[in-house]
């Protein structure tokens, strides 16, 4: 924390002018005014590509079997149609410069760059267009009554166009602008770009972008939509006519834009709102999308529509550039023929559309306009067969046409979102104890909510093709048994409907008959609202998805690329590393770099994680119906306690999440989860009212934790328990059992005096010996002082483990060092001087500036440093004291699960290859 509110200028950050408070008789927050706190990028800073990880001649040598097994499967899978999970040799377009991203949750994003560009376009699973479509943009035309006029799309410079683009095409407008006085500011979920004396020396222009991503709004939130409203002021001396124009292509991003037959259409007029809507017909058998733009014409605001231009193509229409003069020439639209602007695009061309506002500004006033962009993609189609419907569709329906509705309502609704955000961020941005770089790092980092590929279903069961219901039988005659409904069908005179909704009818039917196979956790309801299903490739946001599937077993076989072995897909007990990306929560486990069945660390975890939301919810429901999962989780670990010590043991090869950094025997990292998660099973069998497990894994706790302390060495924690210099690497996440259990308000799980030393270890050597603090904690690093470069992940800093460590830190009342570990990461990652990470947080980095894996989930960690300062109050039951002087009744019977959950033994001998590769392995080791 910050001492007596005075804290060091931080760059990249900006300290605004506090908003003035809201107007309470109108409800509203000035679009035109910033936040306390902001992130900063000059719109003419200049981006860079950003390079990616690779590898030494050393992991080359440890990963060479995995990367032949990879390529083989990298072609196995594209030739059935499907995308490999893990690509190194898929290159994509990294470049800084992201911005605050398009949209509510889950239903498609759409990314944007400060510099203005609509970009990183995700909106179908697992599908990723990263170019920007340059025609979608706004720009301003400004005329004064001295003559003075100018005109110029709000974009830094002139990016690079298709070739003949500046005959007829966008190359055609006013790329004027230079950015040098222009500001871009972000605070997650809203962005402002301030247009300072541009294009007009006396106008400034402030674009205030907004999605509604709103806590505990479980509606609003999921919506595809996203409102621009301008706020214009006029400081000069003379009167200034002010059409701000609104241009976007009908495109998704990629090559379905010039595939043709796309068509636009102008919106039917509401509430003063007009608009367009641009019907795209997607390639590769995606679903359609329809996008809308819109704005509302007020007093003294004139809206003006032109629903269809050429932006390549055939330049005998009516051309990008015939619309730009126009607005150039009028003002408006006004004067188009609208029969003549309305037609469909031809195959080789692509077309667009634009909305123009139109007001007039008198010397020293402001005016606001407000545009909105929705999308309606209504399905979510995966490769399986199987469709599901995105939650917005819960209360818009499921028709392309919603788009105009969405448009509409978000131009209306929009203050309301604000005023909430307001209410919701504020207390954090003024709170003058925290650094500055924190509040707007912590909301920044939420991006990925949107932009992480997320998907929200309405949570209802998938709609199935006839080719994802295979061979079962079934019959739609509608006049055997069910004369009612085909009389009614008849009398309505919808044919198509009727037949759609019935087969809807009959595929739900034969779906609820294999629902119970799948990680689908409805089932586990009891009595709450159905929120949907929150899918992303490794992880999902409902616990009772992941509780259903610990109760599947799926015996399919897959080939295992570690080792090229061929295992289940997913065993009774175990807790899957995803749900799945095909056919998500049917076939969990898309990941098949390891059997993960075998991992240490997932099914602890889990365990934690159900506790954490028991005592921040309170919510006893889903505790009860959760916990035959923790349960069953907590006997598949038995297994790994080889010598019945209590505590578990890492099978030496990468068996948990660090998938290229073997542990041997008890490791820091995933003994402290084993230790915590006990403890937490212990303390939800007493929520339940369990009281023989409640004394059956107290007493396993209690057992572990001293065996876990064999691990302390004097000063840290070792690695594992090996006999050889890996065993010594002070590893950055060694306790995150500690971390998790006092998070969950449980007992902590190691001395505080060991806590703290090892925390001081940890900072002076993994934090502050690696490029000064500046890059986050090294994973890995050697009591001399250097680098751990043992394994590919041990050179390498994870911003989510840095975050966790950090909030370890303010746990032990180490406050200032938790924030100066954390700060490394926004110097990495979000500083206009660091590694051009912002909106796009990898993974990792590693100890040459390399990043893995951009836009990944765990950097979210940074809100268990909010956790940890704000302590908040848990609903926990009180231990009572458990009795050592007898069994627990149901002993035997955990144990005899545990047995029957067992792995078969791995009695195949090791190929020549393998021996080789170990002899290598354990000389680099030693």
């Amino acid at each position: 924390m910050i001492e007596n509110g005075v804290s060091e200028e931080t760059k990249g950050v900006s300290r605004n002018r506090l908003p003035a408070q809201m107007n309470d008789d109108l409800g509203k927050v000035d679009p035109g005014q910033l936040p306390a706190l902001t992130l900063e990028h000059k719109l003419s800073h200049v981006g860079h590509d950003l390079p990616a990880f690779r590898l030494t001649w050393r992991e080359t040598l440890q990963l060479a079997g995995i990367g032949f097994r990879l390529g083989r499967h990298i072609l196995e899978e594209t030739s059935n149609g499907r995308i490999a999970v893990i690509d190194p040799m898929k290159k994509r377009i990294a470049k800084s410069g992201q911005g605050v991203p398009l949209g509510g949750i889950g239903a498609g994003s759409i990314g944007r760059s400060y510099k203005g560009d609509f970009q990183r376009w995700q909106l179908f699973p697992g599908s990723c267009e990263d170019k920007p479509v340059l025609a979608n943009q706004f720009s301003a035309f400004i005329s004064r009554k001295d003559g003075r006029k100018c005109s110029t799309v709000l974009h830094p410079g002139k990016p690079d166009l298709p070739k003949g683009s500046d005959i007829s095409g966008i190359g055609s407008w006013d790329w004027n602008m230079s950015g040098q006085n222009s500001t871009y500011h972000a605070l997650y979920p809203r962005a402002w770009t301030v247009y300072d004396g541009e294009p007009d020396p006396d106008l400034k222009i402030v674009c205030r972008q907004i999605s509604p991503i709103i806590p505990h709004n479980y509606q609003q939130s999921s919506y595809p939509v996203a409102v621009f409203t301008f706020t214009v002021t006029n400081s000069g001396n003379t009167a200034a006519d002010v059409t701000l124009l609104f241009t976007w292509a009908n495109s998704i991003g990629g090559k379905s834009e010039l595939t043709g037959y796309h068509s636009n259409s102008s919106m039917i007029e509401k509430d003063g709102v007009h608009g367009v809507l641009l019907h795209h017909r997607t390639a590769d058998g995606q679903p359609p999308v329809t996008f809308a733009i819109a704005a509302q014409e007020k007093e003294d605001i004139h809206i003006s529509e032109c629903p269809y231009f050429v932006i390549s193509g055939s330049s005998d229409e009516f051309t990008a550039k015939d619309m730009w003069n126009s607005v150039k020439e009028h003002g408006s639209f006004d004067h188009l023929d609208p029969i003549k602007t309305s037609m469909c695009s031809r195959p080789g061309s692509s077309i667009g559309a634009a909305i123009a506002a139109s007001v007039n500004l008198a010397p020293n006033t402001t005016q606001s306009v407000s545009f909105s962009l929705a999308w309606a993609c209504p399905e979510v189609k995966f490769s399986s067969g199987k469709t599901y419907h995105r939650r917005y569709t819960k209360f818009y329906g499921t028709d392309v046409e919603a788009a105009a509705s969405l448009a509409h309502d978000a131009i209306l609704e929009h203050t309301s979102w604000e005023m909430q955000i307001e209410e919701w961020q504020s207390p954090i941005l003024q709170d003058e104890r925290l650094p500055a770089w924190y509040p707007v790092t912590l909301f920044n980092e939420l991006y990925y909510l949107n932009a992480g590929g997320t998907i929200w279903t309405d949570g209802l069961p998938p709609i199935q093709s006839l080719t994802a219901i295979g061979g079962k039988k079934f019959s739609l005659d509608m006049l055997n048994g069910e004369s009612d409904d085909f009389n009614e069908m008849v009398s309505k005179n919808n044919t198509a409907s009727d037949i759609l909704n019935r087969m809807a009818s009959i595929l739900e039917r034969m779906h609820a008959s294999i629902a119970s196979n799948s990680a689908i956790g409805t089932a586990l309801l009891q009595g709450e609202e159905n929120i949907g299903q929150f899918l992303y490739l490794e992880g999902i946001d409902v616990q009772r998805d992941f509780a259903a599937a610990v109760m599947m077993h799926d015996p399919e076989k897959l080939r295992i690329l570690h080792d090229g072995k061929w295992a289940a897909r997913k065993v009774l007990g175990a807790v899957p590393h995803d749900l799945g990306l095909y056919d998500p929560w049917f076939k969990v486990n898309a990941y098949t770099l390891y059997n993960t069945d075998r991992w240490k660390d997932l099914n602890p975890k889990f365990v934690l994680q159900v506790y954490r939301d028991v005592v921040a919810t309170g919510d006893k429901s889903f505790a009860r119906a959760v916990w035959p999962s923790v349960y069953m989780a907590m006997a598949y670990m038995e297994q790994f306690d080889k010598d019945k010590d209590g505590m578990i043991e890492n099978e030496d090869f990468p068996d948990q999440t660090y998938d290229v950094w073997s542990m041997a025997g008890i490791s820091a990292y995933c003994g402290g989860l084993w230790v915590a998660a006990l403890q937490a099973a212990s303390a939800l069998a007493r929520e339940v009212g369990d009281k023989a497990s409640e004394k059956l894994f107290w007493n396993k706790y209690e057992k572990a934790k001293s065996v876990y302390s064999k691990l302390w060495n004097g000063s840290y924690f070792n690695y594992d328990d090996g006999d050889n210099k890996m065993s010594t690497s002070i590893q950055a996440d060694q306790l995150a059992g500690h971390w998790y259990a006092k998070a969950c308000g449980l007992v902590q799980i190691v001395d505080k005096d060991k806590a703290q030393s090892a925390l001081e270890k940890i900072y002076s050597f993994n934090v502050m010996k690696f490029k000064d603090g500046k890059r986050g904690a090294m994973n890995g690093m050697w009591p001399d002082g250097t680098v751990d470069m043992s394994a590919m992940q041990s050179r390498e800093i994870w911003p989510g483990v840095t975050y966790a460590l950090a909030a370890t830190m303010i746990q032990e009342g180490m406050i200032e060092k938790g924030f100066k570990t954390a700060e490394g990461i926004y110097h990495a990652a979000w500083s206009p001087e660091g590694l051009g990470y912002s909106f796009q947080t990898p993974e990792a980095w590693n100890n040459d500036d390399e990043y893995r894996s951009l836009c990944y989930m765990r950097p979210l960690a940074i809100w268990a440093m909010q956790w940890a300062l704000t302590t908040p109050k848990l609903h926990q039951t009180p231990q009572k004291d458990i009795p050592h002087d007898s069994f627990p009744k149901n002993q035997f019977s955990y144990a005899r699960i545990a047995k029957l959950l067992q792995l078969p033994e791995d009695e195949s001998s090791k190929s020549f290859v393998r021996v080789v590769y170990e002899i290598i392995r354990n000389r680099f080791r030693s």
